[in-house]
């Protein structure tokens, strides 16, 4: 602590980034005894910010004569600022990180959420880009002066609007230990973890599928109970072979970025799976190529080889799929807060609602309105970059496994 004799003196040294430039700083700074009162340091493409706040007791003029001179050495721009202003506090921590999203982030879009955001009186305090592929991502660091679960859905609402309108993705979460708490994920299979829906690849194998695909529209955009719209659909399988299942099951196509997600939530100590309103018989073989740790899904009923057109058990409809997510969560001894959710329809409603972040994947519009975040690029990994997962360090752990990555 500096004594209150002390003169603050604010040091910003900037130019391209090299080995040695710190150590030559704080070699001066150490000879002259001062107090290091705080530091920051970024470097965007090569080019060094740092900035250090120092307090000293003697000869103030001096310290800077020596600072410029040491930084001369290393051609490397200082300003000195003595007697900076130390009554402002230092910056307790940011209330929410915001995580922007393009393909790509125009200067002109990302003009428009930092000006929302000057509005409702949040500042910036950090920036750091998380993504260069396949989107964009940056994630922004703010503090909100009115820090009430009122302003978080004002913070929310108001960034998802101006984004919707300039063509990005904008996630809000708050900061603090929650956020980097995350344990167990489940995502819904069909339009989500795969493309396309199971339902209608069997429908098509009966010559059914555009009279499936009306009813499945319906029922994701929430006009139809799911319930009904299952039975109806399933009811057109009658007769059908068994084994168009495992047909229907080796002609799946995972999401772009599944199988990156998937593996990187792992290494973590997710504990991942997937709650679907589809088909067990269907879907397991995809369970077991991904490693996932659960399975939540209907059962169709087969007598002598055949489709009965009936679904036999528990059926994992809207309600059944938030039992589920609770299920799971609880063998897991793991709390709904640190769980996370990701559908695309109506269905997904309770399941979103009931994790701790609920984020809806390129979903229909009645899914969007209660998600905490609502994703419309079709690469499941930006779901990695709301979690606060870099890109970088995706490809470094992939790179230290011996795995190419998905990049073109």
């Amino acid at each position: 602590m500096p004594g209150p004799s002390s003169t603050p003196v604010l040091i910003t040294v900037s130019g391209p980034d090299k080995p040695g430039v710190s150590s030559v700083l704080f070699a001066v700074l150490t000879r002259h005894g001062v107090d290091v009162l705080d530091v920051e340091q970024v470097v965007i493409r090569g080019q060094l910010v740092l900035g250090v706040l120092v307090g000293t007791d003697h000869d103030p003029e001096g310290l800077q004569e020596l600072v410029e001179q040491a930084m001369a050495t290393v051609t490397m721009s200082v300003t000195v600022e003595v007697g900076a202003d130390t009554l402002t506090p230092a910056r307790v921590g940011s209330t929410h990180a915001v995580i922007v999203l393009g393909r790509p982030v125009t200067a002109r879009a990302f003009t428009e959420v930092a000006r929302r955001m000057a509005a409702l009186g949040v500042n910036i305090d950090a920036i750091r880009r998380v993504a260069d592929y396949p989107v964009t991502g940056l994630e922004l660091h703010v503090s909100v002066a009115d820090d009430t679960p009122e302003a978080d859905s004002l913070l929310r609402n108001a960034l998802v609007e101006v984004a919707s309108r300039v063509g990005l993705d904008v996630a809000v979460e708050r900061e603090g230990l929650t956020r980097r708490a995350k344990r167990l994920i489940v995502f819904d299979v069909d339009s989500t973890l795969i493309q396309g829906e199971v339902i209608e690849m069997l429908a098509a194998k009966a010559g059914c599928e555009e009279q499936v695909k009306s009813i499945t529209d319906a029922a994701m955009a929430g006009e139809i109970d799911f319930t009904e719209s299952l039975n109806r659909r399933v009811a057109v399988l009658k007769g059908l072979p068994e084994s168009v299942l495992e047909e229907v099951a080796e002609s799946l196509e995972l999401t772009p970025g599944a199988r990156t997600t998937v593996r990187t939530l792992k290494r973590l100590g997710f504990r991942c799976g997937v709650v679907s309103g589809g088909f067990t018989r269907v879907i397991q073989r995809l369970v077991d190529d991904l490693g996932l740790d659960f399975c939540a899904a209907n059962d169709l009923e087969v007598v002598d080889g055949k489709l009965t057109g009936r679904v036999v058990g528990e059926v994992i409809d809207r309600p059944g799929k938030a039992t589920a997510l609770r299920r799971f969560a609880d063998t897991s001894q793991v709390s709904l807060a640190q769980c996370v959710a990701v559908g695309d329809g109506a269905n997904d409603i309770d399941m979103l609602s009931a994790a701790g972040l609920g984020i809806a994947f390129n979903a229909k519009p009645a899914l969007r309105e209660v998600a905490d975040t609502a994703l419309s690029h079709p690469y499941l990994d930006v779901v990695l970059f709301v979690l606060g997962v870099t890109r970088a360090e995706v490809e470094a752990a992939d790179a230290a496994d011996g795995i190419d990555g998905d990049r073109p």
